[in-house]
């Protein structure tokens, strides 16, 4: 009987890793962008606006919080106030999108696995600075030598380049630094 205790206590732990690993295979896939999809940020329909998009999953949510640029997706899991419980965090692959004012309603990339080029001419939907998203190094190359800017990873787009801009329009740039969203000139092809 001692040993069948032992036998147990020995396997529960194994038992509860294989648990944990089950719950992370449960990472949402991306959602197909659709009319209904509304910015987090902006409250505008996504589809209005050119250029990058993202969607995050919350375990706390039962949809995808929706952005109308990669940079305010970027910036929701920057802000304090913002849900931590983040299941999945997609962006608009860019090396796949049709075109800057049509990025794609089904090509996502996962925003860790992407490259973004920051600091580029290249401005956001709504006007501000982009961190336009790559799943492919070579095309994030290409950008940059056309646009200008540098490729960075995600954990290295720096906090001040998500949350502030010398040209703050974008929704949540404006929220942390108390400005209004309203102007949205300034945008490139």
């Amino acid at each position: 009987m001692r040993r069948w205790t032992i036998a147990c206590a020995l396997l529960l732990p194994l038992a509860l890793a294989g648990c944990n690993e089950k719950q992370v295979a449960k990472i949402p896939p991306p959602h197909r962008m659709t009319a209904e999809d509304i910015g987090h940020y902006c409250g505008m329909n996504v589809l209005e606006h050119p250029g990058p998009k993202g969607q995050i999953f919350v375990a706390s949510l039962m949809e995808p919080v929706w952005f109308s640029s990669a940079r305010d997706t970027l910036a929701f899991t920057q802000l304090p106030d913002e849900p931590k419980d983040i299941l999945a965090i997609y962006v608009s692959d860019m090396a796949k999108a049709p075109s800057w004012d049509k990025p794609g309603s089904d090509n996502w990339v996962e925003a860790r696995k992407a490259l973004f080029v920051i600091e580029s001419r290249v401005k956001s939907g709504m006007g501000g600075d982009e961190a336009v998203p790559f799943s492919d190094r070579a095309a994030a190359e290409k950008f940059a030598g056309e646009n200008g800017g540098r490729i960075v990873g995600f954990g290295d787009v720096p906090r001040d380049y998500v949350l502030t801009s010398a040209n703050i329009n974008s929704g949540a740039a404006s929220e942390a630094t108390g400005g209004s969203s309203s102007d949205r000139s300034g945008r490139s092809p």
